[in-house]
């Protein structure tokens, strides 16, 4: 598979294009005209460069409101193409996209448009060239893929061929099985963008808001699974426009986008198997079983404060790491470590960052299988120095820059607190009842939150729920969940794009995106309240105000009411069941701990109540770093 991305789907000048490009192991890229012109190098450089950095050129674009056009436009529209094509011969790019005319003076009719392709495709061929039709979704007479290929087989011409893009078609819901019955050689290359799903105004929509493969709600796969079913052998380019993309960095975005098309396809093979021998093979996508652990990192006051708070929550050490400055502590299935090395990644991780979840362990199905499927997938591996009788534990760097390290049940890993770790007598106060992870909360700048997607969703058998609006008293947080069917992983991304809210408060006073919250199960969230009372936790103050309305919005008996209220527990249901939520005071600058509890099938994760959770937890935070308006 020949990968390709066009240089208007990233941020830059032309040379920091190719660069991004190159090292993040795209095999071409397409050439965008304006990119091009702004550039300060001649043709026959800009060749130079794309070969040096080891890229082909595979398309130079667009050539607009070219077909069936009156004279003298018509025989100006051909002068322009000759133009392009002494441009094009100086690149070194062998394909021209023509797009679908929107030219007010355009006139209709495929036998037309075959007549002027016929003649273009002929001046093409004395350049070595070839040219490839479009349908822009807003084409004036054209815009249906259907139409696009009709014009190309009545122009039956060898140098001209169709182009087709995801969002062209999919955008206008047409079948992308339509797609199959096209001779795959007369393909002369695929362009692929994602989108949410948005009612807008087409040419707006995509001038705006795609997005790599796999971020979006179109049914990306359904498409490219057609395309593969043509034999068509040819590059597989990204062409996105996404104002955030041309904001952010070249190299993530372009990084992005390697994976987005391994990802792509790698759910093509899986879909079609009569094309799988055709396409790399991945290790599956994997099965979480659940969270293993979560590590802080801290100094050793901070690591104090910290131990003492988890002896609130009813955690007690369970064990001392043989030779690191490393703590565990446990209750239920949970897993909490402190790290206090004054070396290493934890280290570093605490000078930029102070005390953080800067690690977590996953239980998967196989660990080595899911490093190789995280490094298929871009991923960067993360490995430090094995002491004598340690483990070497497989781990990836998270998109966020902390670790995430991958245990499982059949291997010496499962052994990982017996083999690393020397056991300690339980001490401290008694359990509270807490008995799993439910979610992590992970938090970072909202432009940051497609990439995390698309890595936990092209390395992990999940899939993502809606975005929703969280309100902050001072702006919105967008926030969406990662999750799998069985409930055993569920993160939650909430992207700020204000400091003034909570979340972009802990974003700046952390220096990076990272994890805010961590939301531990209960099986009685009563018992578990007053539990945390008897070891001294205070849980997080609601104001009364807020049970006065949820006895007016949901009409719970009173006792209930007075109860929550007591014990300062939010509530909220839907059609699957009921969920409450405790939490507490905020940890430094905005972390904090939530204990859940879920009753049926509640599907949330109680966003109708953050408004006065954050508003309550801004009240704890000094004013002068955090507007309460």
């Amino acid at each position: 598979m020949k990968t390709s991305i066009a240089t208007v789907s990233i941020s830059g000048d032309l040379r920091e294009k190719l660069e991004a490009i190159a090292a993040a192991g795209f095999d071409g890229v397409e050439i965008f005209e304006n990119d091009f012109l702004a550039f300060d190098r001649s043709p026959a450089e800009v060749r130079l460069m794309a070969e040096d950095l080891g890229l082909d050129i595979t398309l130079f674009q667009p050539f607009r409101d070219f077909e069936g056009l009156p004279e003298p436009q018509r025989r100006q529209a051909f002068d322009r193409a000759e133009r392009k094509f002494d441009l094009m011969q100086a690149l070194g790019a062998p394909l021209m996209l023509v797009c679908s005319s929107v030219a007010p003076a355009a006139m209709g009719g495929i036998d037309r448009a075959a007549a002027d392709f016929r003649e273009l495709g002929e001046r093409a061929a004395k350049r070595g060239s070839k040219v490839g039709y479009e349908a822009l979704a807003w084409g004036r007479h054209v815009n249906d893929h259907r139409d696009a290929w009709e014009v190309v087989r009545r122009a039956d011409h060898p140098n001209v061929g169709l182009i087709l893009d995801s969002f062209h078609s999919l955008s206008r819901r047409i079948d992308p099985d339509t797609i199959r019955s096209i001779p795959g050689d007369k393909i002369f290359i695929v362009q692929l963008a994602d989108a949410p799903a948005l009612d807008m105004d087409l040419l707006y929509w995509s001038r705006h808001f795609r997005n790599m493969p796999g971020e979006g709600d179109l049914p990306v796969v359904d498409f490219a699974r057609a395309v593969a079913a043509t034999g068509y052998t040819g590059p597989l380019s990204l062409e996105i426009f996404n104002d955030q993309f041309r904001a952010g960095s070249p190299r993530t975005i372009a990084l992005d986008g390697h994976r987005s098309l391994t990802f792509l396809m790698d759910q093509v093979r899986e879909a079609e198997p009569a094309i799988a021998p055709t396409l790399p093979a991945l290790p599956r996508r994997v099965s979480v079983k659940g969270v293993s652990f979560v590590e802080f990192t801290a100094d050793e006051s901070e690591a104090e404060t910290l131990r003492s708070m988890l002896g609130q929550l009813g955690f007690a050490r369970t064990g001392r790491h043989r030779s690191k400055s490393v703590e565990r502590f446990s209750q239920g299935d949970i897993n909490i470590v402190i790290n206090t090395e004054r070396e290493g990644l934890a280290h570093a991780a605490y000078l930029t960052h102070g005390t953080s979840a800067y690690a977590m362990g996953l239980l998967v199905e196989d660990a080595q299988a899911t490093l190789a499927r995280a490094q298929a997938l871009d991923a960067q591996p993360f490995a430090q120095r094995v002491a004598p009788g340690e483990l070497s534990i497989p781990a990836v760097r998270g998109v966020g820059g902390g670790v995430i390290y991958f245990l499982d049940d059949h291997s010496d890993l499962a052994r990982v607190w017996d083999v690393e770790f020397e056991a300690a007598p339980a001490a401290g106060a008694g359990g509270a009842g807490l008995v799993g992870f439910d979610h992590i909360a992970q938090t970072m700048n909202y432009e940051e939150m497609l990439t995390w997607i698309l890595f936990y969703r092209s390395i992990f058998l999940v899939d993502k729920g809606p975005m929703v609006d969280v309100v902050d008293p001072s702006g919105l947080v967008r926030s969406q969940v990662i999750e799998n069917d069985d409930g055993s992983l569920r993160l939650t991304l909430n992207g700020a794009e204000s400091h003034r809210t909570l979340a972009g408060h802990f974003i700046a006073e952390t220096f990076g995106s990272s994890v805010q919250h961590i939301a531990f199960s209960s099986g009685d969230i009563f018992a578990s309240a007053r539990a945390l009372k008897a070891n001294g936790l205070e849980p997080l103050q609601i104001s009364r105000n807020y049970y006065d309305d949820l006895a007016a919005r949901l009409g719970l008996a009173s006792e209930t009411i007075a109860q929550l209220a007591e014990l300062n527990i939010l509530y909220d249901r839907d059609a699957g069941g009921e969920f409450f939520q405790l939490y507490t005071p905020n940890f430094g600058e905005g972390f904090f701990f939530e204990i859940v509890q879920r009753k049926g099938a509640y599907a949330g994760y109680g966003a109708v109540n953050a408004p006065f959770r954050i508003a309550a937890q801004k009240r704890s935070i000094r004013p002068a770093n955090i507007p309460a308006r």
